[in-house]
């Protein structure tokens, strides 16, 4: 088997920074199958790669270039104190340039790498052949996830309870799709049926720079509980959401609790226990769900619960396992991987 080093992007966060290397080692184990044997994380002269074995390159080359945080990739050539590393061309086929998804700066906003990092592993994850991949983001916040699933050629869908929040990504997008001269059409509009308002919704068509057919965003405002009377009788591929972490999501509670006072639902927990059924049904049959969530706020055996009660198999395997990570005193997000039969 020829020996491969992949040299892992630098990061911003140094406490993701520190965390990468691990991380993409699990998330290749992933996506590779049984295409590579992956050794882990291996320090050379001071600096983390990431390890693998292949008997064949170039099965693998374009996972590869699709990992969350691959900068560049060697093969090892020789041994012992006669080995050196070779470049070898990191082979990407991104729809669109990454300003798509680091442009944009908010506070709150999810580490661009792990958003890549989770669509993937969710996408490897599927036990369905698609050509055209489509992916909802039940709580879709200002995006990051949607670009990341439209720059690596999906068609994708979000909803999310904050308007403002969507109104700031259609007005990012539009500008960004106009610099770049792409051909698109993107439009906010008011959303009414049966005469009553059920909020807005951006419907974005768009061309890549990079070939490829042309792609569809659409995001409504509104409860991620009534994301399928909003998307009405569209499936998906994949669902990915970044769970919150004590943050708001969705509208007021239904009637009758909290005493009927219209507080909103704060706990993760409370929310996915209603919206994760949903999100289910929005599947396609062979699709995959993928959750990152706060531990502290929400046990894996709790989370798996909800999750088997909504008709999901959950995915427990060695590497299913290994992407708990820290981001702050607060924050220990872990991934949680379903798959509907």
């Amino acid at each position: 088997m020829s020996r491969y080093l992949i040299l892992v992007t630098p990061s911003a966060n140094r406490i993701f920074a520190g965390q990468a290397p691990d991380l993409t080692a699990t998330e290749l184990e992933i996506c590779a199958g049984g295409s590579a044997v992956v050794s882990g994380v291996e320090p050379l002269a001071g600096v983390e790669y990431v390890g693998f074995e292949t008997d064949d390159y170039q099965s693998v080359s374009d996972l590869v270039g699709r990992l969350s945080s691959a900068y560049a990739i060697f093969e090892r050539v020789g041994v012992d104190q006669a080995e050196l590393l070779r470049p070898i061309e990191l082979i990407k086929d991104d729809r669109f340039t990454d300003d798509l998804v680091t442009i944009p700066k908010y506070q709150g906003k999810t580490n661009e790498q792990f958003t890549r990092l989770l669509v993937n592993i969710t996408a490897a994850s599927m036990a369905r052949k698609s050509e055209t991949i489509s992916l909802l983001d039940p709580l879709a916040g200002r995006g990051t996830t949607l670009s990341v699933g439209l720059t690596l050629g999906y068609d994708v869908a979000g909803v999310d309870s904050d308007v403002k929040a969507v109104e700031a990504y259609a007005a990012f997008l539009k500008t960004y799709l106009r610099r770049k001269r792409l051909k698109h059409k993107a439009a906010i509009d008011p959303v009414r049926r049966e005469g009553r308002s059920l909020g807005r919704r951006l419907q974005v068509e768009v061309t890549p720079e990079v070939g490829g057919r042309q792609q569809q965003l659409t995001v409504f405002t509104g409860d991620t509980r009534q994301s399928a009377a909003l998307l009405g009788k569209r499936k998906f591929d994949l669902v990915v959401a970044d769970a919150p972490y004590g943050v708001v999501h969705g509208a007021a509670d239904r009637g009758g609790d909290h005493g009927g006072r219209g507080r909103r639902d704060r706990s993760p927990a409370g929310l996915l226990t209603d919206a994760l059924p949903v999100w289910a049904g929005q599947l396609k049959h062979g699709g995959a769900l993928g959750i990152s969530w706060n531990t502290y706020g929400l046990s894996r055996e709790e989370l798996i619960k909800i999750a088997e009660a909504a008709g999901l198999e959950p995915l427990a395997a060695s590497p299913y396992l290994q992407l708990g990570h820290r981001v702050d005193a607060s924050i220990y997000r872990d991934v949680f991987i379903a798959r509907k039969p």
